[in-house]
């Protein structure tokens, strides 16, 4: 335990943070899931809104540096190929 009276508060800010980054992160891999989840159905409605979806979340979490933001780009890139193959499959 921290002794001093500003690494009390860091230890607390850093609890803060890890809670809200560790629901950001649940956050994008529902939508994923939910994206997956429309493709599967075969409902391109609901998986290009999926999409969408996922991809501000993916956006937002690389700009506050939750996720790396060439593994946002990676992850953007694999769901929009997924769904174009299926599109063109149809």
């Amino acid at each position: 335990m921290a002794n001093i009276k500003s690494a009390e508060k860091r230890a607390r800010q850093a609890k803060v943070r890890r809670l809200r980054n560790i629901s950001t992160r649940s956050a994008i891999k529902t939508a994923i899931r939910r994206f997956e989840a429309a493709l599967t159905a075969g409902d391109m409605t609901a998986a290009r809104a999926a999409l969408r979806r996922t991809t501000i979340l993916l956006d937002k979490a690389a700009a506050k540096g939750i996720i790396h933001k060439n593994k946002a780009a990676r992850k953007k890139s694999r769901l929009a190929k997924r769904l174009a193959a299926v599109e063109t499959a149809s």
